[in-house]
């Protein structure tokens, strides 16, 4: 049973036993959310922008886990004297919890200093049989499909809110690319430039026969605001 706890924005906390794995951990801001409590082994990291490296840096050191990222962003976080885990895209990487592998995505990565960030990533997991697709950053791509044709996810959490993303229209497309069972909306609403119609893109979703599990971050403590997903 893998649980998915949705920290807000484009962060995510997904448990399996007594280990969780956080992604773009912009946590602080949900003030309600308290890294602290978790058991946290692994940080991963789609691309350098601040929104999704977030509080990567202090949660590495504090938890002592490692930052898996592509090249320029694991050296950045490196030199912060983080424990890092330096990649690149297309192959699987093995944890003691799954694996997971680091695929394309069409989008910018700047590091917080100015410095190029290598190229932006999306990212599926593939824990106790479940296979979980982190879109971070992207536009619309064809190659969506194929994902659908060699990974096969059960979950796809999909950016809906826009102007640097994907917006609602271009998500629900997205959505049946993948073929995912339940998809999961992110980075929508935390600027005024990424508002999203919510209420749409979940009617959409129903009209696709897909799940649209929409998790709130404000009320992060209630357990029906995670997912527990079984193969």
């Amino acid at each position: 049973m893998v649980d998915i706890k949705y920290i807000g924005h484009s962060a995510f906390e997904f448990k399996t036993g007594d280990k969780s794995i956080i992604v773009d951990p912009y946590v602080s801001k949900n003030e309600k959310y308290n890294y602290k409590k978790s058991n946290i082994v692994d940080i991963f990291v789609t691309h350098g922008h601040s929104d999704h490296l977030g509080e990567a840096i202090e949660i590495s050191k504090d938890k002592k886990a490692p930052i898996t990222a592509i090249a320029e962003v694991a050296t950045y976080c490196s030199g912060k004297k983080c424990k890092t885990r330096s990649v690149g895209l297309g192959s699987w990487l093995y944890y003691d919890w799954g694996r997971a592998i680091f695929l394309p995505a069409y989008h910018s990565s700047t590091l917080p200093d100015g410095s190029y960030g290598g190229v932006a990533a999306s990212i599926i997991f593939d824990i106790e049989g479940v296979r979980i697709f982190h879109a971070g950053d992207t536009c619309l791509h064809s190659e969506l499909k194929t994902y659908k044709e060699l990974y096969r996810p059960n979950i796809a959490l999909l950016p809906i809110g826009g102007t640097y993303t994907m917006d609602v229209e271009h998500a629900v497309v997205a959505a049946d690319w993948l073929g995912a069972k339940t998809v999961i909306p992110m980075h929508y609403n935390t600027f005024p430039e990424i508002q999203a119609d919510l209420q749409r893109f979940a009617q959409l979703m129903q009209v696709n026969n897909t799940n649209c599990a929409i998790l709130n971050p404000e009320q992060i403590d209630q357990d029906e605001k995670s997912v527990k997903s079984a193969k």
